[in-house]
């Protein structure tokens, strides 16, 4: 074979194999989260690393931590202040509980970033979080309305959706560790609910998990998450990892 013809081969050889490895590298890039947590009444350390190593049985995923505000219900954080708080990540997660902020415009300082199209996980008090305010876009941006709670118990979950991928795992009837039942208001037109809880309070039905949309966004919710037993427990800690393999568009087995 000729100097010439032997070049060509490899030219031809490497135009074949190049595309393949671009693809091995994409999928290989790890997916980069920004958790936000602190706030009132939780164990947010315990939390955050509970969450961080479940996720990591599923996916590599860079982790940004932001545990700021205090523990108090009333805190702005300095993060939100930059319009581009969101920019690099894949997926934001709320585990923050600040209920009693109410500044309309920080709170749009948020949810404008979602509603563009950065994918979000909600997680228990983020419910109640801004829950003082007259606004809605917060709580639209979760994808349900909730302002109060019930008392601390065992609470039997049922799948309702059960074909979607972040609740296959789920038993059909699972009893969580001892955690608080979010009574939930309003589902949001865009949201539909993967599991539900009934009150032992007022018999009702409630969803404690769910998959919306807001703007361009994809949001997974959970309302369970108060308890480090909670934390504590495999399935828990299953559907919250497959939910945000879910919102951040990541394939779900």
């Amino acid at each position: 074979m000729s100097a010439r013809a032997a070049l060509s081969s490899l030219l031809l050889l490497l135009a074949v194999i190049a595309p393949g490895c671009a693809i091995v590298e994409k999928e290989a890039r790890p997916l980069h989260a920004l958790l936000i947590t602190g706030g009132c009444c939780h164990n947010y350390a315990f939390q955050s690393a509970q969450l961080t190593n479940a996720v990591a049985k599923f996916a590599k995923v860079d982790w940004t931590i932001v545990m700021e505000g205090g523990t108090g219900t009333k805190a702005e954080l300095p993060l939100y202040s930059n319009p581009d708080w969101a920019k690099g990540y894949d997926v934001i997660v709320h585990n923050e509980c600040f209920a009693d902020t109410t500044s309309p415009e920080y709170i749009r300082q948020i949810t404008r970033v979602h509603q563009a199209g950065v994918p979000a996980v909600v997680i228990h008090c983020a419910m109640h979080t801004y829950r003082a305010t007259a606004i809605d876009d917060w709580r639209e941006f979760l994808g349900v309305t909730s302002r109060r709670h019930d008392h601390m118990s065992n609470y039997p979950v049922k799948k309702v959706l059960p074909v979607n991928p972040i609740v296959k795992n789920l038993p059909e009837v699972w009893t969580t560790p001892k955690d608080e039942l979010y009574v939930i208001e309003k589902l949001w037109p865009n949201s539909q609910a993967l599991a539900t809880s009934v009150s032992e309070q007022d018999g009702k039905t409630y969803p404690v998990a769910w998959i919306s949309h807001y703007g361009k966004a994809r949001v997974f919710g959970t309302t369970f998450g108060h308890s480090d037993e909670t934390f504590s427990d495999p399935v828990y800690l299953d559907y919250l990892s497959r939910g945000l393999l879910w919102a951040a568009g990541h394939p779900v087995e």
